[in-house]
């Protein structure tokens, strides 16, 4: 394991959002946002992750900080791939939208810097020395959150979707890998290449009542859906690929096909267009995760689970309580009657799971119930020794092999063969 953490139980905390302390507001780097990146000073202490986009090391400036007492997370792209490329460049627009922003939200990252080389774009965000949810939901000892952790991790997620959703950007990739836990115990989404752009809805309905069970035309319509031949997608974290048009509802929406199978929201199988209610569907998937240690449609093939999207409703154990109501009333087929669709996240604030959170004080909680440990009073724990070279790396994995020796024919008759 490269991060090691507090005993998997969660501290319990029964009255987490009556009390208040300064001393666990989300922290924040020392490194200046206009901070200069420069490859040839860059020192990586350790890979971070790696994926279809991008590598992600934990580095520091070996010049300005030798020590590494302020070590930051690097993603690099590699420039030879248009997709990543593509992908690359619209994160970087992203975070410098939310480092722009005058009214930072304190669950969301901020570009520190970025640079273009002749092989790589690379950029530099705050790091999270917490791992991710995924990670911690697996620690613990029955791989579920009680009821209360689910609250106060659900209550700074609604808070950053609400955000970026005022900023006009649907995040379209919410899942525990990329929600992370900073030094502060504190939440931050990562992440933002399946982002987009949409207009914020007009739709006069934005303020009228609850609306009346689902009806059968969803159903009806996905019948229809799964009787059609359709391709399948090569890989679980689809690429988006857009063609966008304006809703009737007043808002627009996205015709892309993005997102990770078990998160993806019916509207976006059916190809009807998707507006911000895809975000609140992800976040009905994600609070079943954290409550039953798995997702609610999974099936043993893409094919199945997107039929489970589209068919099946979510399977609740033991009585029914405001937390599965919640997690009902978000994973509604129709988007125009989900949780959330007509008045955003303040409907979801209203409802009566998160009845006694202090919205406006969520970074002032007392305690989160989830504090990074520190090593040896540093943050980053397994680093390699005087850390190694960013562009010494890829050179290796450019690099093949050297071939085993040759060995002499007379003691090996075989060795040409």
């Amino acid at each position: 394991e490269t991060q090691r953490y507090r005993p998997t139980r969660l501290l319990p905390f029964t009255s987490l959002f009556l009390c208040f302390s300064m001393e666990t507001r989300p922290s924040s780097s020392s490194l200046s946002p206009a901070m200069n990146l420069d490859l040839e000073k860059i020192r990586a202490l350790k890979l971070l992750g790696k994926g279809a986009t991008g590598t992600v090391f934990l580095v520091h400036d070996s010049v300005s900080d030798p020590s590494a007492s302020s070590p930051f997370a690097l993603k690099l792209v590699d420039k030879s791939s248009a997709s990543s490329l593509r992908r690359a460049k619209w994160e970087i627009q992203i975070l410098r939208r939310l480092s722009d922003d005058p009214n930072p939200n304190p669950f969301l990252p901020r570009l520190l810097a970025s640079l273009e080389s002749p092989e790589f774009f690379a950029w530099a965000i705050p790091y999270c020395s917490g791992g991710d949810l995924n990670v911690l939901r697996h620690r613990q000892n029955d791989g579920v959150f009680s009821s209360s952790v689910i609250k106060f991790y659900l209550a700074e997620i609604i808070c950053a979707l609400d955000h970026l959703h005022s900023m006009g950007i649907a995040y379209r990739d919410l899942k525990p890998e990329n929600i992370l836990l900073q030094e502060s115990g504190h939440v931050t989404l990562t992440d933002f290449d399946l982002s987009c752009n949409l207009n914020k809805p007009t739709r006069p309905e934005f303020y009228l009542s609850d609306p009346e069970p689902e009806s059968k035309l969803i159903r009806k319509r996905s019948l229809r859906f799964f009787q059609q031949k359709k391709k399948k997608t090569k890989s679980a974290r689809v690429n988006p690929i857009t063609r966008r048009r304006m809703s009737f509802s007043g808002g627009e929406r996205s015709n892309s096909f993005v997102g990770t199978d078990e998160y993806i929201s019916p509207e976006v199988i059916r190809g009807d267009g998707h507006d911000f209610a895809v975000d609140w569907w992800a976040l009905g998937v994600l609070t079943y995760e954290m409550m039953y240690g798995e997702t609610p449609f999974k099936s043993r093939s893409k094919k199945e689970t997107f039929r489970n999207v589209m068919m099946k409703e979510p399977e609740f154990a033991g009585k029914p309580s405001d937390l599965t109501d919640l997690i009902r009333r978000l994973l509604v087929k129709d988007p125009m009657r989900r949780l959330g669709y007509r008045r955003g996240a303040a409907e979801i604030k209203e409802h009566a799971f998160f009845r006694g959170v202090k919205w406006d004080l969520l970074t002032e909680v007392l305690r989160p119930p989830f504090i990074p440990l520190r090593d040896n009073g540093e943050p980053t724990g397994n680093v390699t020794e005087n850390g190694f070279g960013i562009k010494e790396y890829f050179e290796k994995l450019r690099t093949p092999p050297l071939p085993l020796p040759h060995e002499c024919s007379e003691n090996n008759p075989f060795v040409d063969f």
